[in-house]
């Protein structure tokens, strides 16, 4: 179990943001001690990685929240979820092979000046 401190030095994300996922219904299961501080046992910082993956991979915090919701509806919402994580999934493969098109670009520019570097060629912008 961690506080929300250790969790905000161990993942870089605010304790006012991780206070905000809970409070908008971000970020579920985050339990509280008996004296009300919040703390995070390996369930609510599963879901914290989850939401870390969706965001780096450019999911609106408003689609999450849907997602979270439909969870919280239990069984009959799995078609759903599974439905929003292939979107998802689908726009992430999208952008890796965008990504990777652009990388492709950088190393044959990379390759040209190697090529100057030698003499092979002449100046290129």
């Amino acid at each position: 179990m961690s506080t929300i401190k250790e969790v905000s030095e161990e993942t870089g994300i605010t304790a006012y943001t991780l206070r905000y996922y809970e409070r908008e219904g971000i970020l579920p299961g985050v339990k509280r001690d008996e004296s009300g501080n919040r703390f995070y046992d390996e369930e609510s910082m599963e879901w914290l990685n989850f939401i870390l993956a969706l965001r780096s991979t450019g999911m609106p915090l408003s689609e999450i929240k849907q997602y979270v919701d439909l969870y919280r509806e239990g069984e009959s919402s799995l078609a759903a979820r599974k439905q929003m994580m292939l979107d998802h999934k689908a726009k992430v493969e999208e952008d890796l092979r965008q990504t990777y098109k652009y990388l492709e670009q950088i190393n044959y520019k990379l390759a040209l000046y190697d090529m100057q570097e030698k003499g092979l060629m002449k100046m290129l912008p």
